[in-house]
């Protein structure tokens, strides 16, 4: 193929149309040359022919070649944005959320209530419990009950996997600033004296009124035999908002 680009057209079809008039006698040259020209250009209209060929196959292809690209793509972009989920999740809430995930994020090793599966879907029953671990991308934190109880089934520590919407955190203990000021007749949650569950109560006093650190609370279905309720001291860190829609 390369001699029918190097030799001048007008010189290959003058050698082709009339070889004898440059061809010496004796001398067979020109007749190899043009030998040499008729396969190459046989061979190059044979590989034009294949890839005439190969080309009408790939435009049949193609269709559905695209089709599974574009499936490609679409599958790769949602691998992507679920890969991407965990880190964009917090960037896309409002900056008060962002602020109230981070702050859930550093409690691990602390005390907080949490709502927990007991085996009974009529009453929302929360202990104190201890975080070992919470999760950003399952929003789930893992706790550990360290007194599940003295009944009979208790077999030592148990572990719980809840949401961060059952998850409340403690005031700081040494600091009594930092914790919500529950005023007379408030309903709040906080932990039955002696215990580690906690349960709906009603404010009587709070601690900042009595200038000190105990709020004087009456608990639900607490009555005394006559029917009254035992007001009772519980520390302002172990005293929490009571959670919407609280079933007791």
């Amino acid at each position: 193929a390369g001699l029918f680009f190097v030799l001048p057209q007008f010189l290959i079809v003058h050698i082709i149309a009339a070889p004898e008039v440059v061809e010496k006698p004796g001398d067979n040259s020109l007749a190899k040359l043009k030998h040499l020209y008729t396969h190459a250009k046989d061979l190059s209209e044979s590989e034009v022919s294949v890839s005439n060929m190969l080309m009408n196959q790939l435009d049949a292809l193609l269709p559905s070649g695209t089709q599974g690209q574009q499936r490609r793509r679409v599958e790769g972009s949602e691998q992507k944005r679920k890969r991407m989920k965990s880190d964009s999740d917090i960037s896309r809430h409002s900056p008060s959320m962002r602020t109230h995930i981070e702050a859930y994020a550093t409690i691990k090793g602390e005390q907080v209530a949490a709502k927990v599966n007991a085996g009974d879907g009529d009453k929302d029953e929360w202990f104190v419990v201890k975080v070992t671990h919470f999760d950003k991308e399952t929003k789930e934190f893992e706790v550990l009950d360290e007194e599940p109880g003295d009944d009979e089934e208790s077999t030592g520590q148990r572990r719980y996997k809840v949401p961060l919407s059952a998850i409340i955190p403690f005031p700081k203990k040494n600091d009594p600033s930092s914790a919500p000021d529950f005023p007379h007749g408030r309903h709040v949650l906080a932990v039955y004296p002696g215990t580690t569950a906690l349960y709906k109560a009603t404010v009587v006093n709070g601690p900042r009124k009595r200038k000190i650190d105990d709020y004087v609370l009456e608990f639900d279905d607490d009555e005394e035999e006559d029917g009254s309720l035992p007001k009772r001291e519980v520390p302002f860190h172990k005293v929490v908002a009571l959670p919407e829609g609280h079933r007791q």
